[in-house]
């Protein structure tokens, strides 16, 4: 379940965010829906517009797919065709292993541009000091988070904030993202040395069937673990995304296995409706 997508969109999204003044030069966007037929693979995609009326496209990669040139250039398209201009469009690269990501399509006769941005290249001590809890999050992605004692320095950030719902996110925005560079057991240690019993096991991130299915070690034990753990968490972005979940979508999930949730994760960043998970 590929959770850091939402994630990320969500921190790009919040007021204030220095994450979104560092990568598209300004914090000052007026997001605009782009869940339309006219503009194709939305569920990566944030478009908005500046106080000059300039139209920014951010889409977040962790890997490069085939034909991503084309797929760019098809969202550039359509949104000139809906909004009659052409969007600066930005590449978020987020993947584990640094890369070099194309900046253009040229072949002679047509050309595409882009702008490319790194997030190991972004300041990780700048987003640490950041008064915004989604920035102190994303500096585990930066060349910051290689770095012995990092975790724990995000995690400090969080613990000193009075215990709110603000801060309960960014420990689950923190879990999800260190999983992309494998640190996610290292902010479960040390969540449990500076949260409250009572804050992690409120967390969906670490609710106890996950994490006694883990201490006990038992194969099946982990498996309902787990599964319970997707359970919860995708509730959390089905009600952020569509608002309220019935009891027979809630009952109905709970029945999956973790394979299907897993499954279901997946159509959840393409689907238009609750309904469309299920088609």
């Amino acid at each position: 379940m590929q959770d850091y997508d939402v994630t990320l969109k969500n921190l790009l999204t919040k007021p204030g965010s220095l994450l979104l003044e560092t990568v598209a030069g300004t914090r000052e966007i007026r997001w605009l829906n782009v869940e339309t037929p006219k503009v194709r693979n939305t569920r990566r995609d944030l478009l908005g517009e500046t106080k000059n009326a300039r139209l920014v496209g951010i889409e977040i990669e962790s890997r490069i797919r085939p034909r991503f040139a084309f797929r760019i250039g098809e969202y550039q398209y359509g949104t000139a065709l809906r909004y009659g201009r052409m969007p600066k469009h930005i590449v978020l690269y987020i993947g584990r292993q640094r890369k070099r990501i194309p900046d253009r399509y040229d072949d002679g006769e047509n050309v595409l541009r882009w702008h490319v941005v790194d997030i190991r290249d972004l300041d990780g001590e700048a987003l640490l000091a950041s008064p915004h809890l989604g920035d102190n999050v994303v500096a585990v992605l930066t060349k910051l988070g290689e770095q012995a004692g990092t975790v724990r320095r995000i995690v400090e950030k969080i613990a000193t904030r009075e215990y709110d719902e603000e801060r309960s996110e960014a420990v689950a925005e923190l879990a999800i993202l260190a999983g992309l560079r494998q640190l996610t057991d290292e902010v479960i240690e040390e969540s449990r040395k500076m949260l409250s019993e009572r804050e992690i096991l409120k967390n969906a991130v670490f609710g106890p069937p996950y994490r006694e299915g883990r201490e006990k070690g038992f194969a099946e034990g982990e498996a309902q673990g787990k599964a319970k753990g997707q359970v919860e968490l995708l509730l959390v972005q089905l009600k952020k995304r569509f608002g309220t979940v019935s009891p027979k979508i809630r009952k109905r999930l709970a029945s999956m296995e973790s394979g299907e949730l897993t499954e279901l994760g997946m159509r959840f960043l393409d689907a238009q409706r609750i309904e469309d998970l299920f088609a």
